[in-house]
């Protein structure tokens, strides 16, 4: 029997590695492509150690270091305060709906789930922003439509709540005189911090790659994210490889620029600051969709 548990082990464990392994190439990949000369991408394709080391595909996109900052900056900051007020007004929102006592919760939670499904679409929601909230050229357009609160968060952290926060600990906490605003700092937020986690990582990155928000709400390049700014670079460097009508000097210079290594490149500027950050929020993350999601 141990025999067989430790050859069990032993299985598992090298599956694992090789998926890890699976999982890693396409990252190795990515950033050997944006290290890669485009003459030499081009004719020998994708290859986990580049053939002709170049960086011009990160000159021309930190060519304007200054906005390359200033983006970073303004994505960092959304960032941090979209995923702040996204935590809370789920939990806000989920606690409530999480009591038995809470009159017409049902109804509640029909309508919540019900946005899951239907919505009035992009030409409502943006009249609605720009001419009712007036969100139009200002830093709120990055943070609320579409991202400030998402039903799918709502539900999952109804669900934790119902599953982990046992009845009798909040009946408790009446008792000793606690309010339900000192009931849920007090007592659900620190039994919820798997969960919290989850949710701050899953609404951190969807508002760290978010790009379409600052392209129907925003027109003046000061409020623009990382992404949106990453995302006009390689549409002007696609724009000049692929106009012919140029002169023979602008048509030499747009046959320099490195296309296939700016996608590359841009993915990488855009994903590597999650991905240093993702290890250290890992084992709260899978913990909580474990236990937030599967046993709903």
């Amino acid at each position: 029997m141990v025999e067989k548990k430790k050859t069990f082990q032993i299985t598992v464990n090298i599956v694992m590695i090789l998926l890890g392994i699976f999982c890693l190439i396409p990252f190795i990949l990515l950033i050997s492509s944006s290290i890669t000369d485009e003459t030499a991408l081009i004719n020998n394709g994708y290859r986990i150690f580049p053939l002709k080391f170049s960086l011009a595909a990160y000159k021309y996109l930190l060519a304007d270091s200054t906005g390359i900052i200033r983006g970073y900056g303004i994505t960092l900051f959304v960032t941090v305060i979209g995923t702040t007020l996204n935590v809370l007004l789920t939990s806000f929102l989920a606690y409530p709906l999480s009591r038995k006592d809470l009159p017409k919760r049902n109804i509640i939670a029909f309508f919540v789930f019900f946005t899951m499904l239907f919505n009035g679409g992009l030409v409502p929601s943006y009249i609605m922003w720009t001419t009712v909230f007036h969100i139009k050229n200002t830093i709120f357009a990055l943070i609320v439509p579409n991202l400030l609160m998402n039903a799918f968060f709502v539900m999952m952290m109804r669900t934790y709540f119902i599953t982990n926060i046992p009845d009798e600990i909040i009946e408790a906490a009446r008792i000793d005189g606690a309010g339900e605003g000192k009931i849920l700092f007090s007592v659900v937020f620190p039994m919820s911090l798997p969960m919290l986690a989850t949710l701050g990582m899953m609404a951190g990155l969807i508002y760290w790659n978010d790009w379409t928000n600052g392209l129907y709400y925003l027109t003046k390049p000061k409020l623009f994210s990382i992404q949106n700014i990453l995302n006009r670079m390689l549409q002007d460097a696609q724009f000049l490889t692929s106009n012919m009508s140029m002169t023979s000097n602008m048509a030499a210079s747009a046959a320099s620029i490195p296309t296939t290594g700016i996608k590359m490149a841009v993915a990488v500027l855009g994903a590597l600051p999650i991905m240093l950050i993702y290890p250290f929020f890992q084992k709260y993350f899978i913990k909580g969709i474990t236990v937030g999601a599967v046993k709903g």
